[in-house]
């Protein structure tokens, strides 16, 4: 049982103090204080380069009383063992309203937390909302997002150009994720799929032309015959641990 839920009745509010090292392994409400919502990075995944990330979480609760407190922790692995948490700028409260949604500020710093690339892939959050009248819920798992590394995907550059109708044309690329230990970038893994994409001039939309594989140090290479003035373009769909890129592109005149 947490440490709230045992002094609540004799402490009140007094008891927020302790709020901030609940140890429990299981969701816990008292009275009708009611998480209704946790939304991180308004539900897409967060993206981490080589620089601090900033993460908004939005929690929303209820209580006919008013909320004296909503708070939330990020963290990876499994609840009660975490190997990285994060927690968030400053809670939010106390207010009159029934209902609140509080959002929440937290940084990841690459090289601290998350401290290297084992940590990309599922991340969780934690919450509790605290009401007025000292009810409670505590939510040990309340959502779950993607942590990303970052990609870059370097311009699909091709040769010779301009090139002559029908002939072979050469296009080259590269593809790199954030190493957040070293707060660089580093080559992606061999045998990542990439996409070639081509638009012809005067039209809108990218097709795709055929899938490439990185080799063993990122790098891109593919031959296709040019019938056509327009741009080629690298399109990674990314992994569950990296995120999907897109390269500029790459004027070819046809003559």
């Amino acid at each position: 049982m947490r440490f709230y839920s045992a002094a609540a009745a004799a402490c009140g509010v007094v008891a927020l103090s302790a709020l901030t090292v609940p140890a429990a392994y299981a969701d816990e409400q008292f009275g009708d204080t009611d998480i209704t919502s946790v939304v991180v990075n308004d539900g897409n995944s967060v993206v981490v380069g080589t620089a601090a990330r900033t993460v908004t979480v939005k929690v929303t609760a209820t209580d006919p009383s008013g909320l004296e407190q909503i708070n939330a922790t990020l963290f990876h692995g499994a609840y009660g063992a975490q190997d990285a948490t994060v927690p968030s700028a400053a809670a939010c409260g106390p207010t009159t309203a029934t209902t609140s949604t509080c959002t929440l500020t937290f940084t990841l710093t690459p090289g601290t937390t998350p401290a290297d690339d084992s940590l990309a892939g599922p991340w969780s959050v934690s919450a509790y909302a605290v009401a007025v009248d000292s009810d409670a819920e505590f939510l040990d798992d309340a959502a779950t997002f993607a942590v990303l590394r970052d990609t870059r995907l370097t311009a699909a550059d091709a040769t010779p150009e301009p090139v002559k109708w029908g002939k072979i044309l050469t296009l080259k690329g590269a593809v790199q994720n954030a190493a957040w230990a070293t707060g660089s970038y580093a080559t992606a893994d061999a045998g990542r799929p990439v996409a070639l994409q081509f638009r012809k001039k005067g039209c809108d939309e990218f097709t795709t032309v055929k899938t490439v594989t990185t080799a063993a140090d990122g790098t891109l290479s593919t031959t296709v015959r040019a019938y056509n003035d327009g741009d080629y373009r690298w399109s990674y769909g990314g992994t569950s641990t990296t995120a999907p890129a897109l390269s500029t592109a790459d004027y070819v005149d046809v003559r």
